[in-house]
């Protein structure tokens, strides 16, 4: 059990001092004896070189554990700290986070001493973790907002300074620092990563082999990509922290007394005045709402475009107890966001806070980064893996290599031994070699391209991804999991009727034919407010009240349209608002009839037909069957219900609890809504099926309903009956039922025979309602494991049923991917493998386009006009920044004169140009990224409403992980070849010379970087690939193809012996000469890496063929060309240039004949595997 969401576990250390390090003593002992051994038993004249290789063995090693412990938090506690029992005696705590959830830290630990109180804390990804006694660990101190409403409603902040600084000091301030380190930081820790060790320590080895060029043009490579990424990072970390908040002025009651201080002063506890601020100033925190209320435009956090309204809690029921969880989406005003309409609060009542300015009057529940934009900024921060493919399957197939490559050495070693003159320090260096060529040194730089460039071309699909590791697990998703409303169905709901009986005719479709009980019901029951001239709310609650035509006022009354006489408008008093827990709202509103001047009090409920059944005071005969017959045709239903009220003071509404208003109703009919799919889904769903993907509906809409919609769109097929589990009356066991009501099942199938269970699965399609899945969860969670997989649709699920119903997927082993809208599917899409939320405002990736088009029209304008002789109008003066010196004379003596400034030649050439730069520069600000661009609600952001987003990012995980799989195994038949060069050849004489090395080097650098940027099709296709590296089709292949390569090799370095006979043991100490063996054997490997491209490189069914990446397709064809002219020797110039010899007619012919039929060879081998073994069908 974690300590929290974050942190899994922490662990009190004390750091040991450096002489009782524990890998001091040991090393020291080694030396020692090395030194005795070196001097007594070999001789220092005699063995010199021996004796240094000893050393450098044993740097080397000392130098390995050193970084280990930089490395790995593991090692370095082990090693340099001592394990504490009492956290009060410990220096240090090791932090060890959740999953996915960023990487474990020594942190050190923190004593803080006030008054006669001491208080022991660490700071963990900006997070303050402080020790309780009572609690006996540590805790983020957060304040306990579980207080009943009453508690908030009467506060009056802090009473005294001393208040205030016991809240800070125990809680914190509203401080959201963010410091950029500097580059030569950042450029440190990224070049002691492992992977840059390992390359800088091959480097160093080719400069002792003399291969300058290739050994400085590598480290250029390498300096170069690791600073390049710096730099991103660093632009990456500043755009974050300007993210952040900025500190503004703010009103704030303390000690009775109104005054300003600034925002990042704030503590939790604090009454503050908040309304609608400057372009700059958003919500500083996250805010109780008590009193006023308002609208906000969280974009910024969520991502939706859509404002919502937030409703003060001065009129909730006192004892009620708030739940931040289940009521902020109501009445918390979150951090990051912004007021865009606020209302001056009302009269205050008894002991609540007026406000000083008009504004809203709000508690402060949450600061700094505990807040929600703290969460997200922290997320993006911290949360977010390295950008590379599975690093254990990574490090498995790099040890699977190294046993060849140990192999090889080990034969080089015993061999070269033999021969006593041998110099055992060229030897030691040559089997180093062999080991290290394993691990090419473009790897690391290859797997991050192969993610980033799937990561760029999201982004370019209006996708922003928070979280890049998850990119690979989107190409081996298992199940797709969509939410109904807003996700497959549009917002744009459509109110076909109200439905007073059974009677198919019986269906009001005109709003002016409704009776007057039910027309007040739709007008008055919902929580929509004005903002400006629009509508903010409910989708379903402003498609109801446009359908019956009245109109909302600002003063929270509805009017009915002109021409309907004899209907008076209604005033609302209170709002019962809707939760999903309750499945209704209620509203207490009134009218006066006409000719009367006596308010008339009536109650408006609208809900589930389900949860009013029990709140009428006559329930019609037909009411059952009426709203089951109207879901199963896939509409949404709603009843209503209205009761009059007695005389009642406005005042006593507000103290009563809903369940006194929601009795004894009068059956107001049922209105009819129904939600039009959005006109691309039924395709996307047709991919995504045909993809071999499971599609899942989990939604908190009707199971009658979603039914319907799984059935249009054929997530359940249409010839199976489809079962739904649903709530029971009392008394009576669980039993499916199918839709139509003409079939039931008890719960469990009655056999024990797997086989007839498995039957009974596959013939029925199965629907749980959130009702039915909590009761399977507690009471049998077996049967629900062996069900699951078989469920189609969830219905009427709750936000945490949704992330339950995830997990469960998850603990079966399957890879999911949730799709919703992120609002109430927050909880789903974090703990699936692939979230992705859509928004609500539509991108137009082709209006962008022309926006950039036009962007660069405008900048060439520009340019033009600068030529012609028009200067660049200095850009204007930034909020903020100093004035201009002598920009006014308010020093100068009364009654003199203004002082001109002086004017420049005004032309039209000159007012176009600052009229391009203006329109240029307002551009670029509305291009910079906001946290609206990702979503706080998901790893993956899509700016569509469709679900053409989950294609893409489906197509681009498959993309990346196909590429992935093709780079090791291209990686792989290098490794083994260089390997057997290396060691083999190398007893032979055989070496490579600097410039045959470094030509080598970049032909296999450009080959990869084509591969990474490898597009995929338009269409998913049915095949799914191979979900890691370690299958029987990628070690067959490789090993296979490497014995085609390897008898090549032999074949061609024999004949090549035979062309060029040498007598005695070969010179490995003398200087490179081109001969005709080493010719041979560099042209043949080069042959043999571009022919492991070509026959590896498999693009279709998830990515561009060979002959449509053209990139690719022109570097093979050019590798291969330059290969062929080398061997045939038709350029002696560019042969003298690459130190090579032209080769004898016989040999030459054999090459050309031998490399042909191994190309032939090995791409049958790699088809009929993967025919037999892989991803072809």
């Amino acid at each position: 059990m974690g300590v929290d969401q974050l942190v899994e576990s922490i662990t009190p250390y004390n750091i040991r001092p450096i002489a009782t390090h524990l890998y001091v003593p040991p090393f020291a002992v080694i030396t020692a004896i090395w030194t005795y051994i070196w001097l007594n038993n070999f001789g220092y004249e005699e063995y010199y070189e021996l004796g240094m290789v000893g050393y450098a063995v044993i740097f080397v090693l000392l130098s390995l554990v050193l970084l280990f412990c930089h490395w790995l938090i593991a090692v370095r506690c082990f090693l340099m700290c001592s394990k504490q029992h009492d956290v009060k005696k410990s220096s240090h705590v090791c932090v060890e986070p959740t999953q996915n959830n960023g990487w474990p830290e020594l942190v050190p630990l923190m004593r803080t001493k006030r008054d006669k109180q001491s208080k022991l804390w660490f700071e963990f990804q900006r997070v303050h973790y402080t020790w309780d006694e009572e609690y006996n660990g540590f805790q983020t101190k957060t304040l306990d907002t579980v207080k009943p409403m009453e508690f908030f409603q009467k506060s009056h902040g802090f009473e005294s300074e001393e208040l205030v600084k016991d809240a800070k000091y125990s809680l914190g301030d509203n401080k959201t620092e963010m410091v950029v380190p500097q580059f030569w930081e950042m450029f440190i820790e990224r070049a002691t990563a492992p992977f840059f060790v390992f390359q800088v320590f091959c480097v160093g080895l080719w400069c002792l082999e003399d291969m300058w060029y290739y050994s400085l043009f590598t480290l250029f490579m390498l300096m170069t990509f690791e600073a390049t990424l710096v730099k991103q990072q660093m632009k990456n970390m500043s755009e974050i922290r300007n993210m952040g908040n900025k500190s503004y002025m703010i009103n704030v009651l303390r000690g009775k007394k109104w005054q300003k201080i600034k925002t990042e002063e704030l503590v939790a506890g604090d009454i503050v005045s908040i309304g609608r601020g400057g372009e700059d100033e958003c919500v500083p925190c996250d805010l109780l709402l008590l009193r006023g209320p308002c609208i906000v435009d969280e974009s910024m956090l969520t991502g939706e475009s859509v404002p919502q309204m937030k409703e003060p809690i001065e009129e909730v029921e006192k004892h009620r107890i708030f739940d931040i969880d289940s009521d902020s989406r109501l009445h918390v005003i979150f951090g990051g966001t912004k007021i865009v309409q606020h209302t001056a609060p009302g009269k205050a009542a008894d002991g609540m806070v007026k406000s000083p300015d008009g504004n809203c009057i709000c508690y402060v529940v949450r600061t700094g980064f505990n807040t929600s934009q703290g969460k997200l900024l922290r997320t993006i921060m911290f949360g977010v893996k390295k950008a590379t493919a599975n690093n254990l399957e990574t490090f498995c197939f790099i040890l699977f290599l190294l046993i060849f490559a140990i192999a090889a050495a080990a034969y080089l070693w015993i061999k070269g031994s033999v021969d006593e003159t041998r110099s055992k320090y060229k030897l030691f260096l040559e089997c180093t070699l062999i080991l290290t060529s394993v691990i090419p040194p473009e790897l690391p730089i290859e797997l991050s391209l192969a993610v980033n460039s799937s990561l760029m071309a999201l982004q370019k699909l209006g996708i922003f991804c928070t979280e890049p590791f998850r990119i690979p697990f989107a190409g081996k998703v298992d199940i797709c999991c969509f939410d109904k409303t807003g996700t497959l169905t549009t917002d744009n709901l459509v109110v076909e009727g109200v439905a007073l009986n059974n009677d198919k005719e019986g269906m009001i479709r005109k709003a002016e034919d409704l009776p007057l009980e039910s027309m007040q019901v739709i007008a008055s029951c919902h929580s929509l407010v004005r903002f400006e001239d629009d509508l903010v709310g409910d989708p379903l609650e402003k498609a109801c009240l446009s359908w019956c035509d009245w109109t909302l006022t600002k003063g929270d009354a509805v009017m009915p349209p002109k021409s309907t006489k004899g209907v008076t408008g209604i005033k609302i008093f209170h709002r019962y608002h809707f939760s999903s827990a309750m499945k209704r709202m209620t509203v207490v509103g009134g009218y006066q009839p006409s000719g009367n001047s006596e308010t008339t009090f009536m109650v408006a409920v609208k809900g589930a037909p389900e949860v009013l059944r029990n709140m009428y005071i006559d329930l019609p005969d037909h009411y059952d069957a009426t709203y089951t017959r109207l879901t199963r045709q896939g509409a949404r239903v709603l009843a209503m219900g209205i009761r009059t009220l007695g005389e009642i003071r406005v005042g006593d509404v507000r103290e009563k609890k809903r369940e006194h208003f929601e009795n004894d109703l009068t059956f107001a009919g049922f209105v009819v809504i129904s939600c039009p799919l959005k006109s691309d889904t039924k395709a996307m769903i047709r991919e995504i099926v045909d993809s071999s993907h499971v599609v899942v509906m989990i939604t908190g809409d009707n199971p009658l309903t979603a039914c319907h919609v799984a059935n249009v769109l054929k997530f359940t097929k249409r010839a199976l009956p489809t079962l739904v589990l649903d709530e029971q009356e009392e008394g009576s066991s669980w039993v499916w039922k199918s839709v139509d009501g003409t079939i039931e099942f008890p719960l469990k199938p009655q056999t024990t025979n797997k086989m007839e269970r498995i039957a009974f699965f596959k013939s029925h399609e199965f629907c749980l309602t959130g009702s039915a899945f909590h009761y399977l969860v507690h009471h049998e969670h077996t049967f629900l494991r062996e069900l699951i997989l078989h469920v189609k649709v969830f219905a009427r699920m709750a936000p945490k049923q949704k992330e339950r119903v995830i997990n469960e997927l998850k603990s079966l082993g399957k890879v999911t991917l949730m799709c919703g809208d992120g609002t109430n599917d927050v909880g789903a899409l974090k703990h699936s493998n692939v979230g992705v939320a859509l928004l609500t405002n539509p991108y137009d990736a082709e209006k962008a386009a022309e926006l950039e088009k036009a962007r660069k029209v405008k900048i060439e304008e520009a340019r033009s006009l600068v030529r012609g002789g028009a200067t660049v109008p200095p850009r204007p003066i930034a909020p903020g920044s100093p004035p201009v010196p002598n920009a006014s004379r308010r020093d100068a003596p009364p009654g003199a004169r203004a002082r001109t400034a002086p004017t420049t030649v005004s032309n039209p050439a000159q007012a176009r140009l600052k009229s391009l730069m203006k329109e240029l520069e307002e551009e670029e600000k509305a291009q910079v990224i906001k946290l609206g661009d990702a979503s706080i609600a998901a790893p993956f952001t899509s700016k569509y409403t469709s679900i053409a987003s989950i294609c893409h990012v489906i197509k681009q995980g498959r993309c990346t992980l196909v590429t992935t799989l093709q780079m090791f195994k291209i990686l792989a038949l290098n490794a083994l070849v260089s390997a057997y060069s290396l060691s083999a050849l190398y007893l032979d004489g055989v070496k490579f010379s600097d410039t045959q090395a470094t030509v080598q080097g970049l032909l296999l650098a450009a080959c990869f970087l084509f591969i990474s940027k490898s597009k995929p099709l338009k269409s998913l296709s049915r095949q799914r690939p191979l979900a890691n590296i370690f299958n029987a089709y990628t070690l067959l292949t490789v090993t296979l193809q490497f014995i085609v390569h390897f008898s090549c090799l032999l074949y061609i370095v024999g004949l090549a012996h035979e062309a060029d006979p040498k007598d005695g043991p070969a010179d490995l100490e003398a200087k490179f000469t081109p001969n005709i063996l080493n010719t041979t054997v560099y042209i043949i490997s080069m042959a043999l890496q571009v022919c492991t491209f070509a026959v590896n490189y498999r693009g279709r069914p998830f990515m561009e063929s060979l002959f449509e990446n053209k990139a690719m397709l022109y570097s093979i064809m050019f590798s291969g060309g330059a290969v062929f002219t080398l061997a045939s020797g038709q350029a002696p110039d560019l042969m003298n240039q690459f130190e090579l010899v032209i080769l004898p007619e016989q040999l030459r012919n054999a090459l050309l004949m031998c490399v042909s039929a191994d190309l032939v060879l090995c791409y049958i081998i790699d088809r009929v595997l993967n025919f037999l073994l892989g991803d072809m069908f």
